[in-house]
Formats: structure tokens, sequence, C-alpha cells
């Protein structure tokens, strides 16, 4: 991220400095004021609104837990591993495992869609394992 902003700052600064020097060879043509025009290193903003993050459970017992498995091979057994452990630790907890396919893709944006939706809208709280 700082790589990037020094980037846009050098950027800015190229352009600056080169108004600057055009500003000065039209100023010696005539008497005006030179003139800049101030450019932003920034993208253009989200429209949508952030809502923040979900509030925390009490408790996990009774409650249905998701557990995402990314496409990467160790997620798989390290969500089994984190069914076991809340079986154990909350006999009452029940879990739902999903298991993305998609290699560096948002499972939203999939032909898995509406499933991925239904499982979210059916879990209380999800627990996501990245598989490295």
């Amino acid at each position: 991220m700082r790589i990037v902003f020094i980037i846009a700052l050098i950027l800015c600064a190229s352009v600056f400095i080169a108004q600057l020097e055009a500003s000065a060879a039209q100023s010696s043509e005539n008497s005006s004021e030179p003139q800049f025009k101030v450019l932003s290193p920034w993208a253009e903003a989200d429209p949508i609104k952030p809502r923040g993050i979900s509030p925390r459970l009490n408790s996990l017992g009774g409650r249905k837990i998701g557990l995402f498995a990314n496409f990467k091979r160790a997620s798989l057994p390290i969500v089994r591993e984190v069914a076991k452990h809340l079986k154990k630790t909350y006999p009452d907890c029940e879990t739902s495992i999903y298991e993305s396919r998609g290699a560096n893709v948002i499972e939203s944006e999939t032909k898995n869609r509406e499933k991925f939706i239904a499982w979210v809208k059916g879990v209380d709280a999800v627990v996501l394992a990245l598989g490295d």
C-alpha cells in the first residue's frame, strides 16, 4: 500500500512540475498568473455503503455454524477438524460445510451464487479456512 501511495505521489508531483513548467513558459509569453490542474491519486469511491461486521454471538451452543472451505487442498481437512472441535466443545451446535472450488474468485460471483447465498442465510456464523 505504501509503494502504491509513493508511486501516486511521484506521478502527481511530475504532473505538477510539468504543469508548472508549462505555466512558466506561458507566463513569459503573457503576464497572466499561472494556472494549475490538481489531480487526485485516489480511485473513484465505491458506491456501496459499508455496513460493518455482524455482532458477535454470545455462545456457539445451539447455533448452526457454517464452515467455508476455499479451493486450496488443506482447507477441507481444516474445517472438518474445526467441526469436530466445535461438536466436542458445544455438543448442541450444528455445523454446515460449504466447499468452494473456484480459484481466486468471490463465491457469490460464480455459478453457485444462489446455493452460496442460501447457505449463508441458513447459518448463524461462519468460519473461513484458507488452506495455506
